[in-house]
């Protein structure tokens, strides 16, 4: 397991955004749903996305990955189709976005994947498609999460989005392409609403609609995905840390490519760092945060929990109180982020409260230097590397291969930036 190695260091630069993680499995499946050539440009390569493009190959379709593009063609229908294991490793979004398509065939799926991806909550989305008429059963086996054997049809059912909103986007990606329409209702207000809103925007571009009024979507059908390519936006999840970065080691860091007409909820990060007073420039496609931080912040974060890691660290490095509140189904993630933020600001010297629905965070009057091995999660990985940026001396961090999760350029783009970094 390897670590990375960092120095403090201020932050000082310009770079291009990666691909963002989330358009590019909405592209790839809705590349794979419109049933001809389809073409994901500026594409993420990630262990997340690179398991969906295997997952759609395991479904019926080859999918050609060279740099800069993937190409997703149909392939003939087998005389006698398969049944098919699809492979997800740790990514949730694999799982819960391929699940509605595999329960459009008529012979078993079997999906398997980590302990902790077992772990992760898709009963909602389960009943869901049980609801359509669809075969979904559990296993003892120490890897397999579920088998899903369809079709599947229009369905009329209620939704529960309390845990995730990659649920919804699942169905409301699948569920126009049947043969009936489809009524959800929605049991609360959905968390995460920008990721929801990044799937409408997808499926908009794919000349996909749909009715939502209030806690009731309706879905006409049957509707065929239209077009041939989509360019994937620059990642605001990924340009987040190299923003928070900046401005806790009091630099001034732009990056480019980050098209703010896309939905993409961890945009929220710049008005939090406004609150905590660095100086945040938005450009057309491009937005530039200079450091320091010098105040607390209070924030509600239901709508980008993902932010939860990042935004504790930022806490700890301020020596006043800050307040933290929703995200509690962050606790569900790769790890239980809640409990592991918490842990992380204490070892910054932080003073942490962590309560049901509420983190209180008032940082020391220093930002001790880190020795941290925590879970293999990606989002606590990053988070410890940008609070080393701003320690009393260097940091170890491990390990350092989980970024490849979402972010596999994140070490080089901090060497980029003047960090100094190295793995061993």
């Amino acid at each position: 397991m390897k670590a990375a190695w960092l120095a403090p260091s201020a932050l000082r630069g310009t770079l291009v955004a990666p691909p963002s993680k989330s358009y590019t499995h909405r592209a790839l499946v809705a590349g794979y749903l419109s049933h001809r050539t389809f073409r994901v440009e500026n594409p993420l390569y990630s262990d997340d996305t690179a398991a969906t493009a295997r997952g759609l190959g395991r479904l019926g379709a080859s999918v050609d990955r060279t740099p800069g593009v993937w190409t997703i063609r149909p392939k003939r229908p087998e005389p006698h189709p398969r049944r098919e294991v699809i492979e997800c490793r740790e990514s949730g979004t694999t799982l819960r976005f391929l699940l509605p398509v595999a329960a459009c065939r008529t012979v078993p799926v079997r999906f398997v994947g980590s302990p902790r991806l077992r772990a992760r909550p898709f009963r909602s989305l389960t009943d869901a498609l049980r609801a359509g008429g669809a075969r979904v059963t559990g296993s003892r086996s120490a890897r397999t999460i579920a088998t899903v054997t369809g079709p599947l049809q229009g369905l009329e059912t209620t939704v529960d989005v309390s845990e995730s909103s990659q649920f919804l986007s699942a169905l409301l990606m699948v569920l126009p392409t049947l043969d009936q329409p489809s009524t959800l209702r929605l049991r609360s207000n959905p968390v995460s609403r920008p990721y929801l809103e990044a799937t409408i925007r997808v499926l908009r571009a794919s000349g996909v609609r749909l009715e939502w009024e209030g806690r009731v979507i309706r879905i006409r059908a049957p509707q065929r995905y239209r077009g041939s390519r989509f360019r994937v936006p620059g990642d605001a999840s990924s340009a987040a840390y190299l923003w928070a970065g900046a401005a806790v080691s009091g630099g001034a860091v732009t990056v480019e490519g980050i098209d703010r007409r896309w939905p993409q909820a961890d945009l929220a990060i710049l008005d939090i760092l406004e609150a905590m007073g660095a100086v945040v420039r938005r450009h057309r496609t491009a937005v530039a945060v200079a450091g320091p931080l010098n105040a607390p912040v209070r924030v509600n974060l239901d709508n980008a929990p993902d932010l939860l890691p990042l935004v504790s660290v930022l806490a700890a490095t301020v020596p006043k109180t800050s307040r933290l509140t929703g995200a509690r189904h962050a606790a569900r993630k790769e790890s239980d982020r809640r409990a592991e933020s918490a842990r992380l600001a204490r070892k910054l010297g932080a003073t942490v409260r962590l309560r049901a629905n509420v983190i209180e965070i008032l940082g020391g009057p220093t930002v001790r230097p880190l020795r941290f091995s925590g879970p293999a999660d990606h989002r606590m990985v990053m988070s410890a590397a940008v609070a080393s940026l701003a320690g009393s001396s260097p940091s170890v961090v491990r390990p350092a291969g989980a970024v490849a999760k979402s972010y596999p350029g994140f070490w080089q783009a901090l060497r980029s930036l003047g960090a100094e970094v190295r793995i061993r």
